[in-house]
């Protein structure tokens, strides 16, 4: 029934004008606004929606993940822009942020950052 429609991905955040810093300025992503949110560009033509939201509450999740091939570059780029990216025991995450799932035989290597709304996103190298 659906394999034909288009989807889109959406979430929210609790200030905009902030979301949009982010995702421009930190993220080096295009993003127009109307209205409505913000809709951010990536690659593969698959729009992200993003709208504002007065109770927002953080996703507990990731929301989003970017493919990258190198991730150590990716995240020295990012943090040089001040992206903080999260710590964690389990999965372990080196001194960067990077849990190294490769090396374990336990998935690609990823390492989690925060949108300004508190929202989990990730780099990862596959």
């Amino acid at each position: 029934m659906l394999e034909n429609a288009k989807a889109f991905s959406g979430f929210s955040v609790n200030d905009l004008a902030a979301a949009k810093s982010f995702y421009t300025e930190k993220l080096g992503l295009q993003v127009d606004e109307d209205q409505m949110g913000l809709h951010i560009k990536i690659s593969g033509n698959a729009p992200i929606f993003v709208y504002p939201k007065v109770d927002h509450t953080p996703a507990t999740y990731t929301i989003l993940n970017f493919i990258v091939e190198d991730i150590d570059k990716a995240v020295d780029e990012l943090t040089a822009k001040g992206v903080a990216f999260e710590h964690y025991e389990m999965p372990p995450t080196d001194e960067k942020g990077i849990a190294r799932g490769k090396a374990a035989n336990m998935g690609p290597d990823i390492a989690w950052f925060k949108d300004p709304a508190g929202n989990i996103l990730s780099v990862l190298q596959d």
